[in-house]
C-alpha cells in the first residue's frame, strides 16, 4: 500500500510556461474604479495584463556585414500593423576568442548495473530563469544540446557524445555557454545548467547513462517489416505514431524550459529515427515548432546515423522481411523511404525554425560549429504589445530601419499570443497534459492522494486497483444547463523496473450534481478508481489529475512492489489490506472510472453492488464504523482450510483494543485459492489520537502467520 500526498501551489508558473511564449505576462492590480461595488461595501479591484515580446534581431547591409551602434530609435516595430513602443533595448556582442583545447577524460563507456543510479539525486537541475531587469546571459552564446536517447540506438548515442565531446575540448569559444538536456523515455532532464566550465561539461558527458532505449526502430507495416516472433499485441505502425508524438512533445517540453530566458538560444537536436506518419504527427510537430517560436529558440538537428550505406536486406540488427518484397525489390524501396521521411523530418524541424539540418555527414561536431557559427551578434528589442487580448491567436511582427531599407534583418516575424484557459481547445487541453506527463516534477496545484491495492488472479496474475482522492473543496463548480457538475480529467501510465510501460490511464468523469450533492462534495473528498492487471514485480506510477473548469492540476507519482505471494513459503501470503469507512452503492456512487468492474475480474472490493472505499489517508472519524478488507491465499489446497484472523489497535507499546478472532471456514475461491475476510469496527469507545493498526492472519494447521501494520488517525 503506497500513500503520497502532494501540496498546493500557485498555477501562475504553469500557465506562463504552458501558454506564453517569450511572452512574459505580469498582473499589476490597479487602485479600485468601481463605485457601485464600493457603495456595496465590497473592494474593487481592476487588473490587467502586459505581455512582454522579446525579439532578437541581426542586422547586416547588403554586404552580409553585421550593423553594429544602432539606438532603439532607429527601429521601427509593427504588430499586425499597430505600430509599438520599444521598453528594452541592448546590443548583444560576443567575444569569439577560441578557447585552449584541453584533454578529455576517459571514452564513455557503457555502466554495470551496480553503476547505475538507483534514486534520482536529491536536487535537480534546471533552466535558471532570467529575473527582472537582470540577463545574467548578457554577451553570451546560449547553445542548448539536446540528446533524444530514445530517437537514437546505442551506436548513435555513442556517436553523439562523442561529437560533442570533440566540441567542448577543441572548438568552443570564450562567448559559448552550453547546456545539456537529455530525454530517457520517462522525462526530460536538465543534466547541465548553461554553464562556461567545459570540466563540468565533460563530466555530464561522461556521466550520462548509455543504455538500449527499448525503443528499436519500428518499421511500420509495410513491405520491409519483418516477423520477430513478438508477441506485442498493438499494431507497430499504430505503436509508432504514438512514439513519435512522445519524443516531439518531449522536445517541446525543453523548448519551453528554454523559454524562461529572454535571450537567444540555439537548441541542437541529436536524434536518429524521428520519423512523421502522414498526417497523423502534423498537430504535435507544429505545437513543437511553435514552441520553438514562442521560446525564441533555433533547432539545429543532427542525424547521429552519419553518411548510412543502406544494405538492400537490412543490417544485421533488423529481421529478414521475407515475401516477394525480398525478389521485387519492395523491402529495399520501403527501407530507403523509411531513411529518407525520418531525414525529411528531420530538415523540416530545422527550416520550421530557422535552424539547419546536418544529414548524411560522419563528422557530428561539424553540426556544434554550424550552430555556433549561426549565432552572430544580435540587438534585443522588448515591447509591450498593445494587443492585450489572450485569444492564442497568431500575431504579425514587422521590424525595419528608418533610415536604412536596404539592411537585412533577421527577426522572428510572428509568435502566437497567450491565451487563458477558458480559450485552450481540446486539443490544446490534452496536450498541456501530456505536457506535464513529460516533466519530471510534479505538479501540486490542487491535493492528491493515491492507493495501490493488489489482489491475486491467478499464478501469474495480480489484480491492481487503484485509489484517488481529491478533496472536494479543490474543484471548481460552475453552473451550466441550471445545475452543477464537476469535470475531472486523469492521465497516467505505469513503468515497470525496465522503463517500459505495462499500463496507461486515460479518463475524463463529468457528472452533473444536485445543489445538495454539490454542497456535500465541497466538504468531502472525491474519489476516482481505475484497475489493470499486472504481474509481480516492481513498478512505478504517474498519474495526473485536472480540474477540467479551471486548469489546476495534481500529479501522484511513486514506486510500488507486487510480491510473487507464490514464493511465499515461512508467512501466510496476504492481499494489500484496505481500510475503509465508506460503503457506498456502486449505481449512486459519485465518481468511478469507465473501465471498473470492465476487467477480466471483478473487484475484490465490490460485494453485492456495494464498494468500499480505501480511506487513503487512514483518517476516521470514531462516529462511523472502520471496514477491514483482505484476502489470504491457500495455495494448492484442494479444499479449504479454516483460517483465523483479527484486527489490534495500538497505542504506542499498550494493547487499546482487539477484535473477537475471526474464523474463516468456507467461500475461498476455487481459482486464485482466496479467502476473502471482512472486519467491521466500531470506533466510538476509543479516545482520538494514533494508533497502530495490525491485521493478523493464522493457519492453525500450518502453524504460519502473517502481520500488516500501518499507522492510523481517529478524529471526532
Amino acid at each position: 500500500m503506497d500513500i503520497l500526498t502532494m501540496r498546493s501551489i500557485p498555477f501562475a508558473l504553469l500557465l506562463t510556461i504552458l501558454a506564453a511564449n517569450t511572452l512574459l505576462p505580469q498582473q499589476k492590480p490597479q487602485p479600485p474604479a468601481d463605485p457601485a461595488a464600493q457603495a456595496a461595501g465590497k473592494p474593487a479591484t481592476f487588473s490587467t495584463t502586459i505581455n512582454t515580446v522579446v525579439e532578437a534581431v541581426t542586422v547586416k547591409d547588403k554586404n552580409g556585414k553585421l550593423i553594429e551602434g544602432l539606438t532603439a530609435k532607429d527601429f521601427v516595430i509593427l504588430e499586425d500593423k499597430v505600430p509599438q513602443t520599444i521598453s528594452f533595448f541592448e546590443y548583444m556582442k560576443m567575444e569569439d576568442t577560441p578557447l585552449p583545447e584541453i584533454s578529455a577524460p576517459s571514452t564513455t563507456a557503457i555502466p554495470t548495473e551496480k553503476e547505475k543510479p538507483k534514486i534520482d539525486p536529491l536536487t535537480r537541475v534546471e533552466i535558471m530563469p532570467d529575473t527582472a531587469g537582470d540577463l545574467h546571459y548578457r554577451d553570451k552564446r546560449l547553445l542548448a544540446v539536446y540528446f533524444d536517447m530514445t530517437a537514437m540506438g546505442m551506436p548513435e548515442q555513442l556517436r553523439a557524445l562523442d561529437a560533442a565531446q570533440k566540441f567542448i575540448t577543441k572548438q568552443m569559444k570564450s562567448a559559448d555557454l552550453m547546456a545539456i538536456i537529455a530525454y530517457d523515455g520517462e522525462a526530460v532532464r536538465v543534466k547541465q545548467d548553461f554553464t562556461a566550465s567545459r570540466e563540468e561539461l565533460l563530466n555530464c558527458i561522461n556521466k550520462l547513462a548509455i543504455a538500449d532505449s527499448g525503443l528499436e526502430e519500428l518499421n511500420g507495416a509495410d513491405a520491409d517489416a519483418g516477423d520477430t516472433g513478438s508477441s506485442f499485441g498493438e499494431d507497430d505502425s499504430e505503436f509508432n505514431l504514438f512514439n513519435t508524438n512522445r519524443q516531439l512533445a518531449a522536445l517541446q517540453t525543453a523548448l519551453k524550459m528554454l523559454g524562461t530566458l529572454s535571450e537567444k538560444k540555439v537548441l541542437i537536436y541529436f536524434a536518429s529515427n524521428l520519423q512523421l506518419n502522414g498526417i497523423d504527427n502534423q498537430a504535435q510537430f507544429q505545437a513543437t515548432s511553435n514552441a520553438a517560436i514562442r521560446a525564441n529558440v533555433i533547432i539545429d538537428t543532427i542525424d547521429a546515423r552519419g553518411l548510412v550505406a543502406l544494405p538492400p536486406l537490412g543490417n544485421a540488427t533488423q529481421a529478414v522481411s521475407g515475401g516477394a518484397g525480398m525478389y521485387t525489390g519492395a523491402s529495399t524501396l520501403a527501407s530507403v523511404g523509411r531513411f529518407q521521411a525520418s531525414q525529411d523530418t528531420m530538415y523540416a524541424l530545422a527550416t520550421d525554425t530557422g535552424g539547419k539540418a546536418l544529414l548524411d555527414n560522419n563528422d557530428l561536431d561539424v553540426g556544434l560549429v554550424q550552430a555556433e557559427a549561426s549565432y552572430t551578434n544580435y540587438y534585443l528589442i522588448e515591447y509591450n504589445t498593445t494587443n492585450g487580448k489572450l485569444d492564442g491567436k497568431m500575431r504579425r511582427v514587422t521590424i525595419s530601419l528608418k533610415e536604412d531599407p536596404t539592411a537585412k534583418l533577421e527577426y522572428r516575424q510572428s509568435y502566437i499570443g497567450a491565451k487563458t484557459w477558458e480559450k485552450f481547445t481540446s486539443s490544446d487541453r490534452d496536450r498541456q497534459l501530456q505536457d506535464a506527463l513529460m516533466m519530471a516534477d510534479p505538479m501540486t496545484e490542487i491535493d492528491v492522494a493515491l492507493q495501490v491495492n493488489y489482489f491475486q488472479m491467478n499464478s501469474a496474475e495480480y489484480f491492481t486497483g487503484i485509489s484517488m482522492k481529491i478533496p472536494g473543496s479543490e474543484l471548481a463548480l460552475v453552473r451550466k444547463s441550471g445545475k452543477d457538475r464537476t469535470s475531472i480529467d486523469f492521465l497516467g501510465e505505469i513503468k515497470d523496473e525496465y522503463g517500459s510501460t505495462v499500463g496507461n490511464i486515460r479518463d475524463h468523469v463529468e457528472k452533473p450534481l444536485t445543489g445538495e450533492t454539490a454542497a456535500q462534495l465541497a466538504k468531502q473528498p472525491l474519489e476516482w478508481d481505475t484497475n489493470l492487471v499486472l504481474l509481480p514485480g516492481s513498478y512505478a506510477i504517474k498519474v495526473l489529475a485536472r480540474d477540467d473548469e479551471t486548469g489546476r492540476t495534481g500529479t501522484y507519482m511513486r514506486k510500488f512492489v507486487i510480491p510473487n505471494l507464490d514464493k511465499e513459503k515461512i508467512k501466510v501470503p496476504i492481499s494489500s489490506v484496505v481500510l475503509g469507512s465508506q460503503r457506498i452503492d456502486m449505481k449512486t456512487a459519485l465518481y468511478t472510472s469507465k473501465n471498473v468492474d470492465k476487467g477480466p475480474t471483478a473487484n475484490p472490493l465490490i460485494e453485492n453492488g456495494i464498494k468500499l472505499l480505501p480511506s487513503i489517508n487512514n483518517v476516521f472519524s470514531r462516529s462511523r464504523d472502520l471496514y477491514v478488507f483482505l484476502q489470504a491465499y491457500e495455495k494448492g489446497a484442494e479444499t479449504q482450510k479454516p483460517l483465523v484472523a483479527y484486527v489490534t489497535f495500538y497505542r504506542g507499546q499498550i494493547k487499546a483494543f482487539q477484535t473477537p478472532m475471526l474464523g474463516v471456514s468456507e467461500g475461498m475461491d476455487p481459482k486464485s485459492k482466496a479467502v476473502s475476510m471482512r472486519f467491521s469496527l466500531a470506533l466510538s469507545k476509543l479516545p482520538t489520537g494514533r494508533y497502530d493498526c495490525q491485521v493478523t492472519v493464522v493457519d492453525p494447521d500450518s502453524k504460519k502467520a502473517n502481520f500488516w501494520k500501518t499507522q492510523v488517525m481517529l478524529v471526532n
